[in-house]
């Protein structure tokens, strides 16, 4: 197989909707490998945006989710829960980048 120029980067994404998906797409596509968090319940905001398959929304089917997300691993995962801070810090510990697209402060 081609070795490409990010094999063997780890890095954990933290972002909803377009821009931080879009980036660590584009980082994944050079060979990093990307964790994409996402909420339980509620998932990335793209989810709920079209164009959907058949025209029949399903957050499973969003075209938009599906392309800026190609490429990456996926885990829900509560912030706010002590497990899911404890596993969050796992991640992090073992990645080279974290990126997230929330306002400041609120990690």
């Amino acid at each position: 197989m081609t070795e490409r120029a990010l094999d063997g980067v780890k890095i954990v994404e933290c972002c909803n909707f377009v821009a931080g998906p879009y980036c660590t797409k584009l980082l994944a596509d050079l060979g990093a490998e990307v964790i994409k968090i996402e909420l339980p319940g509620m998932g990335d905001e793209a989810r709920r945006r079209g164009p959907f398959l058949q025209d029949i929304p399903h957050p499973d089917c969003s075209g938009l989710f599906l392309y800026l997300n190609t490429n990456k691993l996926g885990i829900t995962l509560s912030l706010n829960s002590s497990t899911g801070k404890a596993i969050f810090k796992q991640l992090i510990a073992d990645a080279d980048i974290l990126v997230e697209d929330h306002p400041p402060g609120e990690m």
